[in-house]
């Protein structure tokens, strides 16, 4: 259910990132881009080959009260910045932060003082050592003249018990700092609802429309987390970064009762469809650092995580108005998941080229108990391990980066033996042009991988509905991916913008299957083929510099899905608008986006369809705001099956649409603050959990 409520989280915690900073600003190299920096202080954007560096401006910073607003007022084209979600995204793909290197959750960027805040480096192409990152924003800050610093934030909305709040401390002896944070996000009994057709056919030719209709449903689904950390800084020496966390999900439940009409004159059907999840996941965290001479780094960073849930789901089907069971499916999973990770990289840099090398290794221990199977158990473990170098060089106008990665992925069931390992390969290649500071060209070759998941293989039956099954296929192969861009960014004085186009291919991408076994419709997963061609242009215009901008991204992709028995094809615009004015410390922003619509196997996915006004102002260290969520439009998320046996639509919706909110931080700094850890990387250690199946 989270997933469906993504869109209310104004402040994920610890969101685990697998992207790290280049090179260029952490290495004993930073003075030559100081000075650059200097050079260049009036420019608002500097192209570079492996990314764009934006320096804020004085209104810029005038104007922002953290490094959440910071980020809106520098206007990065394709990038969507939206306050009121708490989210970053480039294309409906999430964006990894960073903060000087290390992984940083939008709590962290939000307690940044824009003062502070020297260059953000966005990466729209991520090198190999990004393991596939879609895109990553780096924020390079400078050390606050501080000894300590509070942040705190409160957000409620008015017309609903939801809200986000955060804390967070941290001071400053010497070369140590002490921080301790805490965050809690609440959601109860939030009405939700489903808007649900679907067709089922039969193998005898048959077809039966079931079409519900909502007669009510609510969400509850708050959580909480707690962090404290110790990290020691030599500047340019040694770094040693340790922390322990712990979140917790209270009771999250979700409740959906419906009236199913049913193409066949039968009587019509109350359903009701109640799931539930209670889980607790500690983690710890340790990161060291260390220069040797002659530019060289080396960087080793571990993860360690825990997870202890249960995951269930009650359904029922019965006739309308009668107390008569036509259906009851009950399902309760208990999991005692493991799960850690070791990275380590070595970075060598000379004055016109850059070499990184590097090795890391995640695993992953999942024991999952079925409570409603009379307590059978299931373990499966996951190793991973990837090893990678990549090689930069500037060559006059032009710099290239090739490198190559070997991966290795195993994944096991112990009470069967079947699974599936396998080597691969995944190389990667940009070359870019760029004849002068206002143009810059730029062709590259990526690659990806994805590991299948518990729920995909987990070879355990589980009742949907009346005749519906899910059921993973423990045969999967980990899919890799490859994508070609060619892309054009232009820089002018009051105008900025981005011209690409990408085709990109999933030979063996994961996907959704559906069959029949006798009366069963079988719900599983299968290694199908994608390939997608995607064009888009994100402009920048300051209408009135410093005042009013505005800008968006307009795109057009086309896909193309094949499986052993079907094709599919997706046509689709997607984008998102959005205008700022700012004066006086005042700022009122409009935003609208539309979401793209992805698709996988036989699955058209969509995200969220919103539109925002904010309104906020910012006086000395506090800021106050006011925002509506969807005052233009419906909220829509949703899917589509294009399945010949089972074929739906579905719409996610909210019952109270538009919300209100309020908005109240602070952001206090005193004495002599030190700079937080710089982390080069970042061990992949994202623990496992199961997932009772539902419609």
């Amino acid at each position: 259910m989270k997933k469906i409520l993504g869109f209310m989280v104004l402040a994920a915690v610890c969101t685990a990132a697998r992207a790290q900073v280049k090179a260029d600003s952490l290495t004993m190299e930073q003075k030559t881009y100081e000075l650059q920096e200097f050079v260049v202080k009036a420019s608002r954007i500097v192209r570079k080959a492996d990314m764009d560096v934006f320096y804020p401006s004085e209104s810029a910073v005038e104007h922002s009260k953290d490094g959440m607003q910071m980020l809106q007022n520098l206007r990065i084209p394709t990038l969507t910045v939206n306050e009121a979600l708490g989210k970053i995204t480039t294309q409906g793909e999430a964006v990894q932060v960073r903060i000087n290197g290390r992984e940083a959750s939008v709590e962290q960027l939000k307690a940044l003082l824009p003062g502070t805040i020297k260059r953000v480096e966005w990466m729209d192409n991520p090198g190999l050592r990004y393991k596939g990152a879609a895109a990553v924003l780096n924020f390079i800050v400078a050390n606050p003249n501080a000894g300590g610093s509070l942040m705190a934030t409160a957000q409620p909305a008015l017309n609903e018990a939801f809200g986000n709040y955060s804390a967070a401390l941290k001071l400053n002896n010497g070369y140590s700092q002490w921080g301790a944070s805490a965050m809690f996000k609440l959601t109860e009994n939030l009405g939700t609802h489903r808007e649900y057709t679907e067709t089922f056919r039969y193998a005898d030719g048959k077809e039966l429309v079931r079409t519900e209709t909502p007669m009510g449903g609510y969400t509850d689904n708050s959580f909480g987390g707690l962090q404290v950390d110790y990290s020691y800084i030599k500047p340019d020496t040694t770094t040693l970064w340790v922390a322990l966390n712990g979140n917790k999900d209270l009771p999250e439940t979700m409740l959906y009762d419906g009236l199913m009409h049913l193409s066949d004159g039968s009587d019509d059907v109350r359903l009701r469809d109640y799931s539930s999840k209670n889980n607790f996941t500690p983690g710890i965290y340790a990161y060291l650092e260390h220069h040797f001479a002659h530019n060289q780094i080396l960087a080793v960073d571990f993860k360690g995580s825990l997870y202890n849930g249960r995951s269930g789901r009650d359904y029922t089907e019965r006739l309308a108005n009668t107390m008569e069971i036509l259906t009851d499916v009950n399902t309760s999973i208990k999991d005692r998941n493991a799960a850690l990770g070791l990275t380590a990289d070595y970075i060598k840099q000379w004055e016109q080229a850059k070499l990184t090398a590097g090795v890391s290794y995640s695993a992953n221990r999942n024991r999952s108990t079925y409570e409603n199977l009379g307590g059978e158990v299931f373990h499966q473990r996951q190793d991973n391990l990837y090893l990678y170098t990549e090689y930069f060089r500037r060559i006059g106008k032009f710099t290239l980066t090739a490198g190559l990665g070997a991966s290795y992925a195993s994944y096991k069931f112990r009470e069967t033996g079947q699974g599936d390992d396998r080597w691969m390969f995944r190389p990667q290649a940009t070359l870019t042009y760029k004849p002068g500071q206002k143009s810059m060209f730029r062709l590259s070759f990526t690659s990806w991988q994805n590991t299948p998941s518990l729920a995909e293989t987990n070879i355990t039956p589980q009742q949907i509905d009346g005749f519906q099954w899910q059921v993973g296929n423990p045969t999967l192969k980990t899919s890799v991916g490859y994508q070609l861009t060619l892309q054009h960014n232009l820089t002018l004085k009051n105008f900025s913008s981005q011209l690409g186009v990408n085709a990109a291919t999933v030979p063996n991408e994961i996907a959704r299957r559906y069959y029949w076994d006798g009366d069963k419709l079988i719900n599983t997963y299968e290694n199908s083929r994608w390939k997608e061609l995607r064009f888009w242009w994100a402009p920048e215009l300051s209408l009135i510099p410093d005042w009013l901008s505005v800008g968006g991204t307009l795109g057009y992709a086309l896909e193309r899905t094949e499986g052993a028995d079907y094709r599919h094809f997706n046509r689709n615009w997607f984008g998102d608008a959005h205008t700022m004015l700012r004066h006086y410390g005042f700022m009122l922003q409009v935003s609208y986006q539309k979401a793209r619509k992805q698709l996988t196997g036989e699955q058209l996915a969509w995200g969220e369809t919103i539109s925002v006004v904010h309104l906020g102002y910012n006086w000395r260290n506090w800021q106050f705001g006011a925002m509506v969520l969807c005052p233009f439009n419906k909220y829509d998320q949703g899917s589509q099956s294009l399945n010949h046996w089972n074929s739906n639509e579905l719409h996610l919706r909210l019952d109270m649409a538009p919300m209100y909110f309020l908005t109240v931080s602070c952001n206090l700094q005193w004495g002599r603050q030190k700079r937080g850890v710089q982390k080069l990387v970042n061990s992949d250690s994202n623990v496992q959990q199961s997932s009772a199946a539902g419609r």
